[in-house]
């Protein structure tokens, strides 16, 4: 049974560790964060993500997994390091990999056995090549230690059950080897059928990089619809189900919002699109992506805006921080731009979230008000605001929220509610391109 170490306990480093250890690896999950990894060690999960917390105490039970913060001990006794660190954006775009150089200056040092080093972690092309580099300079041949690009496609509030039923595995390197040991540990996926492709490094990171990017076109397209929908007076639910039905588009990214978010679409677009410039191979479709979703956040303002001629003095509730429903995370999330220009405009500021208060007031503190619930978030409002499709906010009593604001209007920025019903309880409602 092969030892493997994964170093970084984020989205991606948890998944990685739980499902390999339900592949019959022995894992050991490695961060510096001395309180994650105690929460972790007693099977409690630090973020919100469906399924995780159960697997994660089965692995716990059947001792296939453990956490630690001591690196040089987890690097001295793998077999295989995998590298989840992040890999944050810069001001500029360029992806900060300082954590990826530090921790493969300490796999250099430690190592006492011959290893396969695999990065998880999202990098630009030439990474992994300088990664080896760097190994092999510094290990001058005393161990074999080569390094295999292994790009993770998890999707935040599913990443587990994207682990577990993978559409394809990507594996790229040099040495044969090396990638051999890696694909051996995913033996249930290739008993399974799951796809292989076996590349270099570059194109490796650069599957990665061109996936996130045409999601985020995806995204960006049925904005830009949505807005003409808005101008024109067509319903973009139905272009959107229209276009899905045709097989060379598919469904998948077809919803209209307030724009993408999160840890990987925002960073991993402008990263490509500086890539692509440093290259002297310019991207336009990418880098028009990066300005039409800016736009769109500038949208769902001006929409708000359209309804009053002075903000200032009201009350509007916001639902949903969170960047996307099942997730808890509040990183490059839409929410915040509008909240920031709503404070800016002299509203009082309610908000509510399944998961995301805690993150919230880490953003505004006692800038603006936390609502218990949805209704305690709507008492006194003048106007409801929906920018994260929970399923809670498609199942809101109507009648109950027309007591207790001050006026009926709401904001649908995911077009997630029934209009037809809030329209019979005489709400003024205003969706996105419908």
């Amino acid at each position: 049974m092969k030892k493997v170490a994964v170093i970084g306990a984020g989205y991606a480093g948890l998944a990685v560790s739980i499902g390999l250890a339900r592949c019959n690896a022995m894992v050991r999950c490695i961060d510096i964060d001395e309180k994650k990894i105690e929460r972790l060690s007693q099977g409690n999960v630090p973020i919100h993500e469906p399924e995780m917390e159960g697997m994660l105490r089965r692995q716990l039970a059947d001792q296939r997994l453990t956490f630690s913060t001591d690196m040089i001990a987890g690097i001295m006794e793998a077999d295989i390091i995998f590298i989840a660190v992040g890999t944050p954006g810069q001001e500029k775009g360029a992806p900060d990999v300082t954590a990826i150089f530090s921790v493969t200056d300490t796999i250099a040092q430690h190592i006492r056995k011959d290893v396969v080093v695999a990065i998880k972690s999202t990098v630009p092309p030439g990474t992994c090549e300088a990664v080896q580099t760097r190994l092999h300079d510094r290990i001058r041949g005393t161990y074999a230690c080569d390094v295999v690009a292994n790009p993770e496609f998890l999707r935040e509030g599913r990443a587990l059950r994207d682990f577990l039923e993978p559409d394809r595995i990507v594996l790229g390197g040099t040495d044969e080897r090396a990638i051999t040991v890696v694909q051996e540990l995913y033996a249930p996926f290739v008993a399974a059928g799951v796809p292989f492709y076996m590349t270099d490094w570059r194109t490796a990171e650069m599957i990665k990089y061109s996936a996130n990017s045409f999601l985020a076109m995806k995204v960006a397209f049925i904005n830009e619809i949505a807005r003409l929908c808005d101008a024109v007076g067509a319903d973009v639910t139905v272009v959107a189900e229209a276009l899905g039905a045709d097989p060379r588009i598919g469904n998948q990214h077809l919803s209209p919002g307030p724009g993408y978010g999160g840890s990987c679409l925002p960073k991993d677009t402008e990263a490509l699109a500086l890539s692509a410039r440093q290259a002297g191979a310019p991207l336009a479709i990418v880098e028009a992506v990066i300005e039409s979703n800016r736009l769109q956040q500038k949208y769902v303002v001006e929409k708000i805006k359209r309804e009053w001629s002075n903000l200032q003095g009201l009350c509007i509730a916001v639902y949903g921080l969170a960047f996307k429903a099942n997730t808890d995370d509040m990183r490059e999330s839409p929410a915040i731009p509008v909240i920031d220009w709503l404070l800016a405009e002299g509203v009082h500021v309610r908000v509510y979230d399944p998961q995301a208060m805690n993150q919230a007031y880490e953003i505004w503190g006692e800038r603006i008000q936390y609502g218990m619930d949805a209704y305690d978030a709507a008492a006194g409002a003048h106007a409801l605001v929906i920018l994260t499709d929970w399923q809670e906010f498609t199942e809101l009593h109507v009648d109950r929220l027309e007591r207790i604001m001050a006026e009926k209007v709401i904001f649908d920025f995911r077009n997630a509610c029934e209009a037809g019903i809030w329209r019979r309880h005489g709400f003024r409602y205003i969706g996105i391109g419908v």
